[in-house]
């Protein structure tokens, strides 16, 4: 009995499959059909019913649909129901015209009741009803419907790369499976074919309008030699009998149209939420009980205005008011309900301080002020963000290590044009930029004066001035270095990185060093010899006196000689890996010059400043001035002459006078005869001292 049942659900499952197969070619063999073979008025009776029932079908099924592409079909119903009124059309005219002499009810009881009971009988007033029902479906409804689909088709074409790299991040984030990705590609693209099908779908109704037309005045036309000449009928019965019938026919099947085109323009013109069409009209029409107040306001008010019709006027005055306060006592009593069956809220509690609560200071940061947000937001590509990133770049190039990311954030308590950058929560440097603008800094040897902003290069603190990009080439000529609002902060930031890179290498940022370097090496001196800690103090002396710790191999080689020796003395342990990185140190500042023009120390001074290192290494409070005096005098006649700023002593002195200098002139560099090669030849240009 089972096996019979499955059998019986199975045979039924492939009938109604190939019912649905069936049922389009069924169609158009019967659409065909009434074109070519004669139909009597029964059969006409039949399909014209049958079309009034489809459109009416149809018109409910777009009311009722959610979204467009729940009613996918319309477009080809749409074709479908207006290839069969036209073949209507096509049979009902053969009708009319070979038995139209006959009577009102020649063609059917349908086509009579449109033509007698709908209009009265009154072929003049029948005739305007179709023109006007012609007219309305043709010029507004059926053009505006086709308007809306063309506009939505090319919307929804323009907006498909969007949605689709919209799937993709979904996709690419977890938040969706490939099952569904593949399901909104599949709806995105039916979407577009829809409404590129309801554009072209849309023109066939406008031409069965047309078609309407002329059908009509064949009719009428043929109607009247046939009813006059083959049936010897007077003008007056034969315009009487055929017109009428003609009328008739025509309503019978534009009727039907106009419903097919009204539930097109309903299926284009919603909007996709998850309410049908009626239920948007109600929630949304009358949704507010003030809309309804002022709507009954008004028309009380014309409904007192002497000779309206004040008693309907009143009525919808009425009506409006009542549902208004009903609304409103509704909406009322619902939110009441909803406060007493709402539970009490939980009491407030002040949650625990937790790690989470702690936040950590940033290694390096920049704050900006809000004008200059332009300049590092990443979506509106700012220059500056990958001017850092370079700076970043070229800082590890030359230094030797990686300095911290920069964290960028606006900070509204700025002026609008101002930066600040920190240093572990420090400020360390703060400018000023003018986005759109250029900074022409003033070397000191420049031929012209320039119209702008006078201030400050935040870098050098040399004289400059903000100027449109008008007067460029004008500074240029003049003798100023022209730089953009990018390249001034990122020049600030580099000179600052140099400036502090003994304070952004930590014991991380050693470590990672570390680990570049042979593993024997490294075991050998690190922490056997000397521990992490002192290898950051020795690393973080060499970067404040700018020289650079990109040869690691002989830092360590050197601390594995000497460390023995000094028992962790940082300071000499300092001293020694310079003497190592001499020769570095030396092509830092003296690349490709044949002859190192130099400051040197008079040799009373060298012996009052031995003395003072035998006492303690403390200096005394005139010797000191002097010595800081006359060395800025030495400082600028060197600059002056374009030689470097460097000052060379004797090998026990340096570390004194680097320390003693450095406070007042951070420029200077203090290097010892131990550190100059072989082979190289100094030459003393300036003298401090000599006095």
């Amino acid at each position: 009995m089972k096996a019979l049942n499955d059998f019986l659900g199975r045979q039924s499952w492939l009938a109604d499959a190939n019912m649905k197969l069936l049922a389009g070619p069924i169609l158009i063999l019967l659409i065909l059909s009434m074109m070519v073979l004669p139909l009597p008025p029964f059969a006409l009776d039949v399909f014209f019913t049958f079309n009034i029932a489809l459109s009416i079908m149809v018109l409910l099924v777009s009311m009722f649909t959610q979204k467009p592409l729940d009613f996918a079909a319309f477009p080809a119903v749409l074709l479908f129901t207006t290839l069969l009124r036209l073949s209507l059309n096509v049979a009902s005219t053969r009708v009319v015209l070979m038995e139209g002499h006959q009577g009102a009810d020649a063609a059917g009881k349908v086509i009579e009741a449109f033509g007698q009971f709908l209009v009265g009988g009154n072929f003049a007033v029948g005739l305007a009803v179709f023109l006007i029902l012609v007219i309305i479906n043709f010029m507004v409804i059926t053009k505006g419907a086709g308007r809306i689909a063309e506009v939505g088709a090319r919307f929804t074409l323009d907006a498909m790369p969007g949605k689709q790299m919209a799937i993709d991040a979904d996709l690419n984030a977890g938040l969706i499976g490939e099952e569904e990705a593949r399901t909104r590609r599949k709806e995105i693209a039916q979407e577009a074919d829809f409404y590129g099908s309801m554009d072209g779908a849309s023109k066939f109704v406008r031409g069965d309008a047309v078609a309407g037309l002329v059908i009509m005045a064949v009719n009428i036309i043929g109607g009247l030699l046939i009813g006059m000449l083959q049936h010897d009928m007077a003008f007056s019965d034969a315009a009487r009998s055929y017109v009428l019938l003609t009328i008739g026919d025509g309503l019978v099947a534009q009727i039907p149209a106009l419903v097919i085109s009204i539930a097109a323009g309903v299926t284009v013109s919603r909007v996709n939420t998850e309410e049908d069409v009626g239920q948007q009209m109600i929630g949304q029409l009358f949704n507010s009980p003030k809309v309804l107040f002022l709507s009954a306001a008004v028309i009380g008010l014309l409904g007192l205005v002497p000779g309206m019709p004040n008693f309907v006027f009143l009525l919808f005055t009425a009506l409006l008011a009542g549902l208004g306060w009903w609304m409103k006592r509704s909406t009322e009593q619902r939110l009441v309900e909803e406060v007493e069956s709402a539970p009490p809220p939980a009491p407030v509690e002040t949650p625990e301080a937790s790690w989470d609560d702690v936040q950590l200071v940033d290694t390096l940061g920049m704050e900006v002020g809000h004008r200059l947000i332009p300049l590092v937001d990443n979506r509106q590509q700012g220059e500056l963000l990958g001017r850092i990133k370079s700076v970043r770049k070229k800082f590890a190039q030359d230094v030797g290590f990686l300095p911290p990311v920069v964290h960028i954030r606006d900070n509204l308590e700025l002026t609008p044009n101002t930066y600040v950058i920190t240093l572990k929560g420090v400020e360390i440097g703060r400018g000023e930029l003018h986005p759109g603008k250029w900074l022409a800094i003033d070397p000191g040897q420049v031929s012209g004066r320039l119209d702008g902003t006078p201030t400050t290069d935040p870098a050098f603190g040399l004289p400059a001035v903000w100027i449109d990009s008008s007067q460029r080439e004008h500074a240029q000529v003049y003798g100023y270095t022209v730089v953009d609002a990018s390249t001034v902060a990122a020049t600030h930031l580099n000179h600052l990185l140099h400036r502090h890179s003994g304070d952004l290498l930590g014991r991380g940022e050693v470590q990672q060093l570390l680990d570049k370097l042979d593993k024997a090496l490294v075991d050998e001196v690190v922490p056997k010899q000397v521990s992490l800690t002192a290898l950051q103090r020795i690393l973080q002396n060499l970067l404040e006196e700018d020289v650079s710790i990109r040869d690691m191999r002989s830092i360590l080689d050197a601390l594995a000689e000497y460390a023995p020796l000094h028992q962790g003395d940082v300071q000499e342990l300092s001293a020694m890996v310079r003497v190592a990185l001499g020769r570095a140190i030396t092509q830092q500042w003296f690349a490709g010059l044949p002859e190192l023009h130099v400051i040197g120390l008079d040799m009373g001074l060298e012996q009052v400043l031995g003395q003072a290192i035998g006492n303690g290494g403390a200096l005394e409070p005139g010797l000191a001035a002097n010595l800081m005096q006359q060395a800025e005098t030495a400082l600028s006649r060197q600059e002056g002459n374009g030689e470097p700023p460097v000052l060379v002593v004797p090998h026990k002195l340096r570390a004194l006078l680097a320390r003693f200098l450095r406070r007042r002139m951070p420029h200077l560099v203090v290097m010892s005869l131990a550190e100059i090669p072989d082979d190289r030849t100094l030459r003393v240009t300036s003298l401090i001292g000599g006095q």
